[in-house]
């Protein structure tokens, strides 16, 4: 049994039905659609992709592999021992069960907002649809917060020709994962882009007009025509289900290095998850697509192999993002960086000519993680993560060496 249908949870599905072909999945998922790519949302917010080409699974599909597919379907509760959950007022049984349930977007908490119709989170195919509707006829959009989810609004907003605005609460962009140096960077490509950035502001107050936000006034106190706003505040992990079920949670549903709770036979995968990574040596959540479907393959193997003889799988795979941003730089992270850690140290290059950046991170010796920016600046890619699979060390001396490595 899997509850989530996102990447995490259907990409687990079908690997259950690859490794047995007899056994009975049923996948829950609360939204009315099949599993879609999230990564698309942004070009289809942008007009770049139709959403025919968002959506990767149809209920046909489902069929042909018996997976028991159940659309608008809200688990309500899980039941440890008599191991099943309610859904829709009936309890249905499992073996192995899967919490793949992914985080909700953070809603604005400003006056003003409450029933506002043109305030969007940005997280869903319906949120999508919705604010592509309404950018058919806005013509100034601001997009609040620091996170990747409001950088994605920004830049569609700016994308469809209005007038755009980016509400910034810190010093910059991402400013617990990038220096000063990398922000600067990709703030020069907002503003190439023709986005007007606003940072240490959040909103102190929407202004409404007919039932709709017509003005955004920041904690300054500059007041902003808006005809939409989208909120990027980040995510609260969808983990209420575990409450009172054994499971532990901080800042997701605690797993081992085998995606398995403290319950014996429940596994969490995705964004959900706060897992153990035998790489790094410590537990943390990242809600990459990458990582989200080796956690789907992993917990299907491991569920398959629970109650068997079978061997388990450890998780072996080195968390990864990449992305444009605005029309002008790129940016790509692997492994960890200081936003999960606040004792790695940081070797760093800065080619200004080029619009290039690249953070290299170290815990103990050990290379954990990186960060580039700029178009074309990847080389090594491969060996660096090669070297955090390894675990090698590198001595201080010898660690600026690394950040010339080439693709070999």
């Amino acid at each position: 049994m899997i509850i989530g249908n996102g990447f995490a949870g259907t990409t687990c599905a079908e690997q259950l039905r690859k490794a047995d072909p007899a056994c009975s999945i049923v996948l829950f998922a609360d939204e009315p659609y099949c599993l879609y790519n999230r990564i698309a949302l942004p070009p289809l917010l942008r007009k770049q992709v139709t959403e025919q080409k968002v959506i990767m699974r149809d209920v046909a599909w489902h069929e042909k592999l018996a997976i028991d597919l159940r659309l608008s379907t809200r688990v309500d509760a899980i039941n440890v021992q008599a191991k099943t959950v309610v859904a829709n007022g009936r309890e249905e049984p499992w073996d192995a069960l899967l919490i793949a349930t992914g985080g909700r977007p953070n809603p604005a908490t400003s006056p003003g907002v409450e029933g506002a119709q043109n305030v969007y989170n940005f997280q869903y195919m319906s949120e999508t649809l919705a604010i592509s509707h309404a950018l058919e006829t806005a013509k100034v959009g601001v997009a609040v917060g620091g996170s990747f989810i409001a950088y994605e609004l920004a830049e569609a907003f700016v994308s469809r020709g209005i007038e755009t605005h980016w509400l910034i609460r810190g010093p910059r962009f991402l400013r617990r994962m990038l220096d000063e140096a990398a922000g600067e960077l990709l703030h020069d490509a907002a503003r190439a882009d023709g986005v007007h950035l606003h940072f240490g502001e959040e909103v102190r107050e929407m202004v409404r007009s007919n039932g709709a936000v017509s003005k955004v006034v920041t904690t300054s106190g500059k007041t902003i025509d808006a005809d939409l706003v989208g909120i990027g505040l980040g995510l609260t992990i969808n983990m209420e289900l575990c409450e009172g079920t054994g499971i532990e949670t901080r800042t997701g549903i605690v797993t081992d290095e085998h995606l398995e709770t403290a319950v014996p036979g429940i596994f969490a995968a995705g964004d959900a998850a706060e897992f153990y990574d035998p790489i790094a040596e410590q537990h943390y959540r990242m809600g990459t697509w990458n990582s989200a479907g080796a956690h789907g393959k992993l917990a299907a193997h491991n569920m398959a192999a629970f109650g068997t003889d079978g061997e388990r799988k450890q998780f072996d795979t080195v968390p990864e993002y990449s992305s444009l941003v605005f029309s002008g730089q790129t940016i790509t992270q692997f492994g960890l960086s200081p936003e999960y850690r606040d004792d790695i140290e940081t070797e760093i290059s800065v080619d200004k000519d080029k619009c290039w950046y690249r953070a290299l991170y170290f815990l103990d010796d050990r290379f954990v993680g990186a960060v580039f920016i700029g178009k074309g600046n990847r080389a090594g890619k491969r060996r660096y993560l090669e070297a955090i699979k390894t675990k090698a060390r590198f001595p201080k001396e010898s660690r600026r060496d690394l950040l010339t490595w080439t693709a070999e």
